[in-house]
C-alpha cells in the first residue's frame, strides 16, 4: 500500500550578500585588496579617490544616500559618496618578509646554469617532483615515462641522474636527496673536510644502519675510532638538517612573498585594543560618464530613461552590496578579534605559551553570536602583529586537559612542558613515554602514554633510543 503525505521542509537561502560577506571573510588581507581593486576596475560607480571635479560646496549639494535612489529618479549630475576614509586615506602599515619559496628558489639558481632548452626542461621538471621536504622519492625510470607522456620529452635515467647532481648542488645543502643517508652526505660534501666531518662521511657511508640503532660501539670498533672522535663525528651529523626543503617557507604560495597582519595589538599597562590598520573601505560616487547618461536620458524617450536609470541602478546595487559585505566582513573580523584578545588575555599581555587557555571555535562562536564556520573563515589566514611575534589567529586555538587540581590547561602547555622535560633529561639515558607520563605527573599534569606518544610526534621529537647520546 502506497502511503502519500505532505512533509514541510524549512530551509534557509542565503542572499546574494551574504554570500558575497562569507566570500570576503575568508580572504586574507592582500587578496581582499586584490578583489576590491578588481571591483573598482569591473564597477565604476565605485571609486577610491576623490572627484577633482568637484568643490566643498558641490560636494555638499550633491551628496546623497543610497537609500534616496529611486527608479524614476533623473538627476542630471547626479553624486553619490560615502566617506569612508579616515584622517588619513593611505594609512602606513607594515609588511614582513617571508622566505623565498622552496621551488622558486630553486628555479631561480637553475638559470644560473648553462643549459639548453632540453635540458632546462628536464631540470625544472625533477625540481617540480621534489617533496616539500626537498627529497626525491620517485625512480628515475618513472621520471622517464613522465616527461615523455606528460611533458613530450625523450629522455634517459642517466640524462636524469646527471642533472639531478647539479641540482644536488643547488642551495639548500642536500637538496635532491633520495633518501635521508643521502640528504645528511650532501651536506657534508660541502662542509671543510676536517676530521670530524671525514669520519662522519665514513660512518653514514659505511655504517649507516649501525648508526640509526644507535649501535655505538660496533661503529668505534669497525673503523677504528676512539669514543672522543666517534662523539665529535656524531655531533656533526645531528646539526645536519634531515629536512632541508623547511628551510624555505612555501605554506603560503609560491608567489606570496610577505605576510601581512590583518591586526596590530597595542598594549598599554595591561591594556589591550588592536587595529587593522591595512583596511580601509572605498569610497562610492556615480562619475561623470553615469551623470551624463542620466542627463541623456532625461531629454529622451520614456523607454530610454528608463533603460538608462535601470543600468545604472543596477550597478549602484553592485557597489552597495560590495561595500556593505566589505562593512560586515570589518565588522565580524573586529568582534572576533576582540573576544579572541578578551579570552587570552593574559597570554597577550605576557606573551608566555603556558598563559594560553584551552580555546576552541565553539568559544568564540558563543561569545560573538556567529556560527563555528564564520570563525573558522575570520582565523584562517589572518594574523596579528603583537609586541612578541607575528602570529596566525589559529595558533591561539588549542584543546584542553585538566591537571591534578583540576584545572583545565590547553595542549600547547602541555607540549611546552614536555619539551622542557626531554630538554632536562640525561641524554646518555633518554626518557621513555612511560617515564616521561611520570615526569608530567610530577609537574601536575595527567596525561596518557599515547597522547605523549602523540605530543611527541607533533614536536618531532624522536623516540627515547633515538636520543641517545655517548
Amino acid at each position: 500500500m502506497i502511503k502519500q503525505g505532505l512533509e514541510l521542509k524549512q530551509t534557509q537561502k542565503l542572499s546574494p550578500l551574504q554570500i558575497q560577506t562569507i566570500k570576503l571573510i575568508e580572504l586574507p588581507i592582500q587578496e581582499l585588496e586584490q578583489r576590491i581593486r578588481a571591483e573598482l576596475e569591473e564597477n565604476p560607480v565605485l571609486d577610491d579617490t576623490p572627484d577633482p571635479e568637484r568643490s566643498s560646496d558641490e560636494n555638499e549639494q550633491r551628496d546623497v544616500s543610497l537609500d534616496e535612489i529611486k527608479e524614476d529618479d533623473y538627476i542630471p549630475a547626479y553624486r553619490l559618496k560615502v566617506s569612508n576614509w579616515g584622517k588619513d586615506p593611505r594609512p602606513e602599515y607594515n609588511t614582513f618578509s617571508v622566505r623565498e619559496s622552496f621551488t622558486q628558489s630553486l628555479m631561480n639558481q637553475l638559470g644560473f646554469r648553462n643549459l639548453d632548452r632540453h635540458q632546462y626542461d628536464i631540470a625544472a621538471f625533477i625540481i617540480g617532483s621534489l617533496d616539500e621536504d626537498g627529497y626525491l622519492r620517485r625512480d628515475l625510470e618513472s621520471l622517464v615515462d613522465d616527461l615523455a607522456f606528460r611533458a613530450g620529452i625523450e629522455t634517459d635515467a642517466a640524462e636524469i641522474e646527471r642533472l639531478l647532481r647539479m641540482i644536488q648542488e643547488f642551495d639548500p645543502a642536500g637538496v635532491g636527496a633520495r633518501d635521508l643517508r643521502e640528504c645528511l652526505l650532501l651536506q657534508l660534501r660541502n662542509c671543510r673536510q676536517t676530521p670530524d666531518v671525514v669520519n662522519a662521511q665514513r660512518i653514514l657511508t659505511d655504517e649507516f644502519q649501525e648508526f640509526s640503532n644507535r649501535h655505538f660501539p660496533k661503529i668505534m670498533s669497525r673503523l677504528g675510532l676512539s669514543e672522543e672522535e666517534l662523539k665529535a663525528a656524531i655531533a656533526r651529523i645531528v646539526k645536519l638538517n634531515p629536512s632541508p626543503g623547511g628551510q624555505i617557507d612555501d605554506s603560503y604560495t609560491d608567489q606570496a612573498q610577505q605576510i601581512v597582519p590583518d591586526f596590530v595589538l597595542e598594549e598599554h599597562d595591561g591594556d589591550l585594543s588592536f587595529t587593522m590598520p591595512r583596511f580601509s573601505l572605498p569610497e562610492l560616487r556615480v562619475n561623470k560618464k553615469y551623470a551624463d547618461m542620466l542627463m541623456s536620458a532625461k531629454s529622451g524617450s520614456e523607454r530610454a530613461q528608463k533603460e538608462a536609470v535601470s543600468f545604472v541602478r543596477q550597478k549602484l546595487d553592485s557597489a552597495k552590496w560590495f561595500v556593505e559585505a566589505l562593512k560586515q566582513r570589518q565588522n565580524t573580523l573586529q568582534r572576533t578579534m576582540q573576544a579572541i584578545l578578551d579570552f587570552q588575555h593574559d597570554y597577550f599581555v605576557s606573551g608566555d605559551e603556558t598563559d594560553l587557555r584551552p580555546m576552541v571555535l565553539k568559544d568564540i562562536a558563543e561569545v560573538t553570536g556567529f556560527d563555528i564556520s564564520t570563525i573558522s573563515r575570520v582565523v584562517n589566514s589572518k594574523f596579528i602583529e603583537t609586541h612578541f611575534g607575528i602570529f596566525p589567529l589559529k595558533y591561539f586555538f588549542s584543546e584542553g586537559m585538566e591537571n591534578k587540581e583540576g584545572e583545565e590547561v590547553s595542549t600547547r602547555e602541555l607540549k611546552k612542558v614536555l619539551q622542557e622535560c626531554v630538554d632536562n633529561e640525561d641524554k646518555k639515558k633518554p626518557l621513555t613515554d612511560e617515564q616521561l607520563v611520570e615526569e608530567m605527573n610530577k609537574r601536575g599534569y595527567k596525561v596518557a602514554r599515547r597522547t605523549i606518544a602523540k605530543y611527541r610526534g607533533q614536536l618531532g621529537i624522536p623516540l627515547a633510543r633515538w636520543r641517545r647520546e655517548l
